[in-house]
Order: structure tokens, then C-alpha cells, then sequence
């Protein structure tokens, strides 16, 4: 959740009174926000040392999805309207004269396809600002940049002093060579390549040049004099740059997502709109794209919304009329009114300013809001019933509690892990049909989703090596295996694996570890041979890159007739008959191969278990139905 850092002084002074601390923590409270610090304490400490100190500050935790309250104008406004002290605005385009003829043309060039291809654009005409809104105003650009903009990824933000610049504008991608100007609080002019220099010792810039860095085109923003107004996303030029006294501010947005760029756009506006001549008005810009289209930006167009009354009612436990519902949501700055045809039905304009709500569901949170948490009635269901843990979770607990009592320590590594720990460590190949890759990961460590527990244990061994032997940990949990049938794609399956470490190899106690769970489980051992039995599990030696040649098995197991279908059981008689019993391969136990000792800097041998508890859910799930 992103921290907004407000002026003490200047909040109260919007809000009409000084709360206390605890009287401002609980209206934050009820309005769904947080009190993260108050520096008041601070500030007056230093100032009694003679120490330079700046004004107290709030520190306010705002939820990811609420754009509106990244600034102290959005969260004043909010709680004005909150408290019932100022009615919600509606912010509307103010057109010129000359009406849509007279508005700002900016024409986009087919080249910024290559790089950022969408633009939106708007002025705020006639703005007057103090040394604390020019703050707030550049301060909502960095958290927008910061948080919805993924740090200027998807979207970009540059703002410029319009009586400075004569439209209309360019919007081009030019080669790097071909671009140069003086870039914001410098008065050489440097070719785009230079500039791709100079700020790599520049902290706060430097890690956006690898967004347009690699890329054959630059994005760039001209005037009808061929003068540069930016560089997005790096830097905007020194000539357009707003300063206290600039009246009238063109604001620039472009970006690689349009449904964010519209987001940005309308937040942006919107914000500093109060400071117009005409409060909460925006004069509107032409941009015509390459193909001809023209769209008119930023779109202030409230969206229409149906909410029920009795669909929050039965949400919140209220029982209030469409009237009253209504009255409360004007409080969290919507514009609701009865509709006409249907009492039970509310008409909801949304506001450019709430792209977070989405469905029904979030005006009922809204409402719910307003009324207050606090004062939600409590109830009782109207049914009552008796939990019972999933099969599968109980066969997990059967495991953790037997291998516990049995000694050994039960792990918790994460889900995902690198490429290499998960196949190459392990000796094993990837086909591309097992892993679910990570699209973005951050670090190499998290590439894909694991499709063994053996990696995550043996990262474990290797931290704790220094311990005294033997080390003996397992783990019950989800592996995940690629599912094109799915609808997901993907599928989880719950594996049950231990690691024995020492000064001797020890596969005789991992494959006690399998027999005295199978023994838990009731199910008989039998022999690879014994084709009449109707159900058990045996092992079969196997060749595995994982394992030491010659210490590594296949554990198979054969399900209960209960558990086959009519024609699988026929299937089974005939392959059994014929010495080929239709059996599940479901793990594999052994020696590990010093080959995997050595990539993950395991100085002793070790052997391991690993297998599936998959195939055993239907034969708990009898259990269970025999003891109901």
C-alpha cells in the first residue's frame, strides 16, 4: 500500500478544524484508510535543539486501487464530502470559443508504434499555485510514476508551461542521433545518445533508461517551432518547464496501455483541477493518431452503474431503502439517485476519479463504508454446519503427523524456485511441457513454479549443513505441472517427500519412511510379481539421472477394485493375467547422485523420497463414508 505524506497545517486548514491524533486515526479508520505516522513529535524535538526542521507531516496509507487519494487535494476533498462538509464535484471539459476547431491538435507519428504508442493530453487554464500545491502537484506525478504507472513503464507523465510553447504538437519516434535538446535543469543541449550517458550517474533517473534504452526509436514531443517539449519517459525539456508562476499547464501522457494511460490521464486532471480559475474544469485536446482517428482526451464521461438495494442489504445485514443507500453513497463521492422504474434499483454515475470500482460489489462496499464497519449488525447464519477437511489435507496431516513423530523435521520452502534448481540441478531435462514459467520474474531465483519438493529440501540441507547429523527433514505440500485441458492451464498435485543426510548414505530409512506411511495408510506391500493381489504398493529398481546408478526405485501402487471402474477393472484382470498389471507409477526413492550433492553444495550423501498422495484421496474419502 503506497504512504502519501501531507502537510499537517494545510490538511486542517482544508478539513475547516485541527483533529487530535485519535480523532483523526478514527475518521481515517472509518473512511478505510490508515494513520501510518504523525511527525509532529519529531519536527518539535529538533526545532528545540536549533536544528533545521520542515513542517509536520501525516503519513497516510492509501489502499493500491484508490488513484484519487495520492495527493492531499484527492484526500481532503474525499473527506470533505466524507464528513458531509461539501457535496461531491463534478468535474467537467471546458472547450474554447471556438468550441472543438480551437482545441490543441497533437498528431501522433506511425513510428511511436515501435516504442510507446498511445497519447493523451489536457490543459488546466488559468492555475494558481503556492509553494505547497507546486509540491503536492509534482509529488503525485513521482507516486502515479511509482505505483500505477509501474515506474514509467506503462505510463509516462510530463508537464509543461503552455505560454511557453506554441501548439500544435508533435508526437514522433526519431532515432536517438537525430534528437537534441536541453533536458530539464540544464543548459546544454545533448543528442539523445548523450543523454543516455549523462544519467547513469543520475540515481532517480537512471532506472528508466533501460525502458527506451535498446529501442531503434526515442519518443519525442515538438512544438510548431520545433521545439522540444519531452522525452518520454526520461526527461522533459528545460524551455517548457512549469515553475510558481506558470498560469496555464499542458500535461503530456503516453504509454505502452491504453486502459492506464486513460486511468492516468483523468487522475492527473482531475486532482489539480481546484486550482483552476473555474474549479473542476479541464480544457480538452485533439489527438489524432495515424490512421486518422481523433480522440478527444482526457474523457471525463461519468460511467453509468446498477446497484441494488436489497443486494447491499443482504451484504451488510442493513435493511435500508434505496433513498437511504443513496444518501450514503454520496458520501464516498458518487453521484447514486433512485431509479424511476424500480424502488429497489440505484443509478450510480461513477467518477473519472474511481476507476476502482468495477461491479455492483464495490458500490455495496462503498455503502457499507459510509454507514461504518462498526455499526454493521451482527448476525448468525441461518444454517449450520460441520467443516470437514478436504481428502487430500487429511492424507497431508496423516503424513506430517507420523513423519514427525517418527523424528523428522517438517520445512516450509517457497513454490518457486529457478530453472536450473528445479532441471539442471537435479539432472533432470526440460520438455516444456512440465514447469509453469514466471513471465516477469524479479529475481533469477523465482523463474518457475516447482514440479519437485526435492530442490526446496535439499536448499534446506544446504543452509543447515553445519547442523549436527543426521538431518532429517520432509515436507507434505503442492507441486505444480503444466494442464492444457484446464481451464487454468495448470494443475496442483500434493506430494509427500523426505531428505536423509549423514555420514552414510541411508536408503534403507527413506524406505522405511515409505513403509511405515503406507502402513498408516493401510495399504499392503506386495511383490512386483504378485499379479492376482487386488491392491498394495512394491518398488521396482530404475535408471534415474537424479540418483546414484543402481540405488534408485520406482514406487508403483495398485488401487482397490473400489476405486476402478467397471472396464478398468477388466483391464486390469487381462494385463494382469498377461504379467502387465495396470499399476500407477506414483514417486521414486534413492541414493542421490554426487553430481546433485555437488550443485547444491551438500558435502554428504543423501538419500531421498519423493511421491504423490494424489492416487490415495478416493480410498479416504471411503473411509470417511464408511465411519458416516
Amino acid at each position: 500500500m503506497p504512504t502519501v505524506a501531507v502537510d499537517k497545517e494545510d490538511l486542517w486548514r482544508r478539513l475547516g478544524r485541527k483533529y487530535s491524533a485519535e480523532e483523526f486515526d478514527k475518521l481515517l479508520f472509518e473512511f478505510g484508510l490508515e494513520l501510518d505516522e504523525d511527525t509532529t513529535e519529531e519536527v518539535e524535538a529538533l526545532r528545540k535543539k536549533g536544528l533545521p526542521a520542515g513542517r509536520p507531516q501525516l503519513k497516510i496509507e492509501i489502499p493500491a486501487n484508490r488513484y484519487d487519494l495520492l495527493c492531499i487535494e484527492g484526500i481532503a476533498r474525499a473527506l470533505r464530502v466524507f464528513l458531509g462538509l461539501d457535496k461531491a464535484p463534478r468535474y467537467k471539459l471546458a472547450y474554447p470559443p471556438g468550441g472543438e476547431a480551437d482545441l490543441i491538435n497533437i498528431t501522433v507519428a506511425p513510428e511511436t508504434k515501435q516504442i510507446r504508442p498511445f497519447f493523451a493530453c489536457g490543459v488546466l487554464r488559468n492555475v494558481k499555485f503556492t509553494q505547497l500545491s507546486y509540491d503536492s502537484f509534482i509529488d503525485l506525478q513521482d507516486k502515479l510514476h511509482q505505483n500505477l504507472c509501474r515506474r514509467r513503464q506503462f505510463v509516462a507523465i510530463g508537464t509543461h508551461d503552455l505560454d511557453t510553447i506554441t501548439p500544435p504538437f508533435r508526437y514522433e519516434a526519431r532515432p536517438p542521433k537525430d534528437i537534441k535538446f536541453a533536458p530539464l535543469n540544464k543548459d546544454q543541449e545533448y543528442t539523445a545518445e548523450e543523454l543516455m550517458t549523462v544519467y547513469e550517474s543520475e540515481k532517480h533517473l537512471a532506472r528508466y533508461l533501460p525502458i527506451i534504452r535498446d529501442s531503434p526509436v526515442y519518443p519525442i514531443i515538438y512544438d510548431q517551432n520545433d521545439r522540444v517539449l519531452s522525452m518520454p519517459p526520461i526527461i522533459n525539456s528545460e524551455h517548457s518547464k512549469i515553475t510558481l508562476n506558470t498560469r496555464n499547464i499542458f500535461i503530456d501522457i503516453t504509454a505502452t496501455d491504453e486502459t492506464k494511460l486513460a486511468i492516468v490521464a483523468n487522475i492527473i486532471t482531475t486532482m489539480f483541477s481546484e486550482y483552476c480559475e473555474e474549479p473542476f474544469t479541464i480544457e480538452p485536446c485533439k489527438v489524432i493518431y495515424p490512421d486518422g482517428t481523433t480522440r478527444i482526451t482526457p474523457d471525463l464521461a461519468y460511467r453509468p452503474a446498477t446497484a441494488r438495494a436489497s443486494f447491499i442489504n443482504s451484504c451488510t445485514g442493513v435493511e435500508l431503502d434505496a433513498a437511504a443507500i443513496s444518501t450514503l453513497l454520496e458520501r464516498m463521492t458518487l453521484h447514486p439517485q433512485v431509479s424511476p422504474n424500480n424502488p429497489d434499483e440505484i443509478i450510480v454515475d461513477i467518477p473519472p476519479t474511481r476507476p476502482d470500482i468495477l461491479h455492483e460489489c464495490d458500490i455495496m462496499e462503498d455503502a457499507a463504508i459510509a454507514y461504518g464497519f462498526n455499526k454493521l449488525p451482527d448476525t448468525f447464519p441461518a444454517t449450520s454446519t460441520v467443516a470437514q477437511p478436504l481428502a487430500v489435507s487429511k492424507l497431508t496431516d496423516i503424513v506430517r503427523r507420523e513423519w514427525a513423530m517418527a523424528g523428522w523435521v517438517e520445512v516450509l520452502p517457497l513454490i518457486l524456485c529457478s530453472h536450473e534448481e528445479n532441471f539442471a540441478w537435479l539432472n533432470r531435462t526440460d520438455d516444456g511441457t512440465q514447469a509453469v514459467r514466471i513471465a516477469n520474474p524479479k529475481t533469477l531465483e523465482f523463474q518457475v513454479v516447482r514440479t519437485s519438493l526435492l530442490q526446496g529440501l535439499l536448499k534446506t540441507v544446504r543452509e543447515n549443513r553445519s547442523h549436527a547429523l543426521p538431518i532429517r527433514v520432509f515436507e507434505a505440500a503442492d507441486v505444480v505441472f503444466k494442464d492444457p485441458a484446464r481451464e487454468r492451464q495448470a494443475r496442483n498435485v500434493r506430494h509427500a517427500a523426505a531428505v536423509w543426510c549423514n555420514k552414510t548414505a541411508g536408503f534403507e530409512v527413506v524406505h522405511g519412511m515409505l513403509d511405515r506411511i503406507m502402513l498408516m495408510l493401510e495399504v499392503p506391500r506386495i511383490a512386483s510379481t504378485d499379479y492376482k493381489a487386488e491392491t498394495g504398493y512394491y518398488i521396482k529398481e530404475r535408471e534415474d539421472p537424479t540418483f546414484f546408478p543402481g540405488r534408485a526405485a520406482t514406487i508403483y501402487f495398485r488401487p482397490p477394485p473400489s476405486e476402478r471402474s467397471a472396464l478398468a477393472s477388466v483391464k486390469h484382470g487381462i494385463k494382469a493375467a498377461l504379467g502387465k498389471p495396470d499399476d500407477l507409477e506414483i514417486g521414486v526413492l534413492g541414493v542421490l547422485h554426487p553430481s546433485v550433492l555437488e550443485n547444491f553444495e551438500i558435502p554428504y550423501p543423501c538419500s531421498a523420497l519423493e511421491f504423490s498422495l494424489e492416487p490415495f484421496k478416493q480410498e479416504m474419502n471411503a473411509v470417511w463414508t464408511n465411519a458416516d
